[in-house]
């Protein structure tokens, strides 16, 4: 038996205070291994992942692990200030001073000890109170470490319950902006293609403004010439047309593609400015054609 200087009163209160410790410990060890199991359920549904997602999932596991860490730590050293205001309380009572040494608490040789205690005297301990008809923790003030673990689990259970929760909430958040990624990526794409439907119809503009001029000086020339120009002028005019027909085709496509999107407003106003250039096209080849 390893030889700490307790008598066995206070043996057996070191033996009730490594089993809390340690049933804490492991109550935590569960918490940690549900995150990973969680992590598995929800996340890991797919066969392959990109190196983004499995840097996402593993940032959502560090945080949460690492939450569950710093909340045992945390937990275990407001424990320690519990058991040290016992005693300095107990000690008073009878006048005593105790004195800590804060660098023992990082003595190798004292913790293999301890470590070695608990392999040893505390499972021969730990059947010997099992048998007996004491509770297996002392109480502490008026309640009981069954009661504190009771809470415990409750507040685990509870932390554990919201995580998942802001977990979920964050998976659903993050499966939206990707949707909204690939939306404005096809949304990027239709503009590209309308944008160069636009420059095709400024360049017919030009021609037929450029034709327009031409077909008004050479009006007065010769009939040979007039009839070419009106050729041309008809020509461009089918073509005209023709990228009517595609821009309203593409219309009816961004309709479809962007009515989920904030940028289907945008476009329609594009598309409605770009239709009535049109129309005013339309009618000034008509006025021509009328003058002709």
């Amino acid at each position: 038996m390893a030889d700490f200087g307790f008598n066995e009163h206070h043996q057996n209160e070191v033996i009730n205070y490594m089993r809390f410790a340690r049933s804490k410990r492991l109550l935590r060890l569960k918490t940690i291994d549900s995150c990973f199991q969680d992590l598995k359920d929800s996340r890991l549904v797919e066969e392959t992942f990109t190196v983004d997602e499995v840097a996402d999932m593993l940032d959502g596991l560090q945080v949460v692990v690492r939450g569950e860490v710093e909340m045992e730590l945390i937990n275990t050293a407001h424990t320690n200030v519990l058991l040290l205001r016992q005693l300095f309380s107990q000690a008073e009572k009878f006048y005593l001073r105790l004195q800590t040494d804060i660098s023992e608490l990082e003595n190798r040789e004292l913790l293999e000890q301890v470590a070695e205690f608990e392999k040893t005297d505390f499972k021969s301990n730990s059947k010997v109170n099992q048998d007996s008809s004491k509770p297996k923790l002392a109480p502490l003030n008026e309640g009981g470490v069954s009661e504190l673990l009771n809470k415990e689990i409750s507040r685990l259970q509870e932390e554990n319950d919201k995580l998942r929760a802001r977990l979920r909430t964050l998976e659903s958040q993050a499966m939206s902006a990707l949707d909204e990624k690939s939306k404005a990526e096809r949304a990027l794409k239709d503009l590209q293609k309308i944008q160069g439907d636009q420059q095709e119809i400024s360049n017919l503009e030009d021609t037929v403004a450029a034709m327009q001029a031409d077909f008004e000086k050479s009006l007065s020339a010769n009939a040979a010439s007039q009839k070419e120009l009106q050729e041309s002028l008809v020509s461009a005019k089918h073509d005209l047309l023709r990228v009517q027909e595609q821009l309203s085709l593409a219309e009816k496509e961004l309709e479809k593609k962007f009515q989920q999107t904030a940028a289907y407003r945008n476009m329609k106003e594009i598309l409605s400015k770009k239709n009535d250039q049109i129309k005013d096209l339309r009618k000034r080849l008509q006025r021509y054609e009328s003058d002709e």
